[in-house]
């Protein structure tokens, strides 16, 4: 599938628009933990996922990481242009999770056809939209939910994107997704698994009661 597949509003730009975009794009293709974007000076160009899985980060002084937000097939990242978004006042990592195949769309060039067309100024408008909503859903996790609670969300996430109970994860990773140090992270898992809710082994959490993992979670 071409990149006209792959972008919702490709049909609602005119033949100048479009031209103007396929004449610049790129596509490339990085192993699993390539670094693509490090921070609001780095501006990298929009980013359109062909296959493959994305992580956005933020990183404290400290080197904490935790998890903002994730990308897969289709989904577009606009925050590696964070030039053309002049509000955006924190910098942002962009990971890539698994192998993964994007086009690269430059940011000049997007911008000038934000700047055209009202159908990729609206969708871009969504998109920032969504991926706020997540950011503030996020920080609503981190100061209301409890560790347990958010642990036990992420182990049932990471079992749905992965299509398996058997999480190749270690601790460390998963502290990086939660914001919290791995040692916090191995104690709750080592709960859950006295519990009978997880066998542990060497980076691999199985999931082993998920009704238990949704109780948990306030889910039944």
């Amino acid at each position: 599938m071409e990149f006209q597949d792959f972008f919702p509003v490709w049909k609602d730009l005119t033949p100048s628009q479009q031209k103007k975009i396929s004449e610049n794009i790129g596509i490339r293709s990085v192993p699993k933990g390539t670094v693509l974007h490090n921070g609001s000076q780095d501006c990298t160009g929009l980013l359109l996922i062909r296959t493959g899985q994305l992580r956005a980060y933020i990183l404290s002084d400290e080197g904490r990481q935790i998890t903002l937000y994730r990308l897969f097939d289709r989904d577009l990242c606009l925050f590696s242009a964070s030039c053309i978004m002049r509000s955006i006042q924190f910098d942002i990592v962009i990971e890539a999770e698994k192998d993964t195949e994007f086009w690269i769309i430059p940011a000049e060039i997007y911008k000038s056809v934000m700047e055209e067309s009202a159908p990729a100024a609206n969708f871009t408008n969504e998109i920032m939209a969504d991926r706020f909503s997540e950011v503030m859903w996020l920080i609503e996790q981190i100061l209301w939910k409890s560790f347990d609670k958010r642990l036990a969300d992420f182990l049932l996430e990471e079992s749905a994107i992965e299509g398996t109970d058997v999480l190749k994860i270690t601790h460390e990773a998963i502290g990086s997704h939660l914001g919290n140090p791995r040692e916090v992270v191995t104690r709750m898992l080592h709960y859950f698994q006295k519990e009978n809710i997880v066998k542990l082994s060497r980076g691999t959490v199985e999931i082993t009661d998920k009704d238990r993992l949704r109780e948990i979670c306030g889910e039944k």
